[in-house]
């Protein structure tokens, strides 16, 4: 459900961070299962359920923003579904966020 004019901007973001599949000391780009996560969340943004996403520049991790309108069950079910959460490579959690600053 989309957020009304009255409605606070409320949207959900997944964090991201490597999980016990993680090899240590190998790149974001060369960890096995990357390219299925970077296709998963491809066709989110594809199917207008993501904002926009990435990778921190630290390699901590990485973020996806949901799009407005994007329910807490349909983006927990998006990120559950990621194959790089599936086999470990990645946790994640999915939190609310108040976007009260836009453009």
């Amino acid at each position: 459900m989309a957020d009304s004019d009255d409605e606070p901007p409320i949207r959900f973001v997944a964090f991201h961070r490597p999980g016990p599949a993680w090899q240590l000391g190998t790149e974001f780009a060369e960890q096995p299962g990357v390219r299925e996560h970077v296709a998963h969340y491809s066709s989110a943004l594809s199917d207008g359920h993501l904002e926009r996403g990435g990778p921190f520049i630290d390699s901590s991790g990485g973020m996806m923003v949901f799009a407005r309108g994007v329910s807490r069950e349909l983006a927990d079910d998006i990120a559950q579904a990621d194959p790089a959460v599936r086999s470990g490579l990645l946790v994640v959690e999915v939190r609310p966020w108040l976007a009260t600053l836009a453009r």
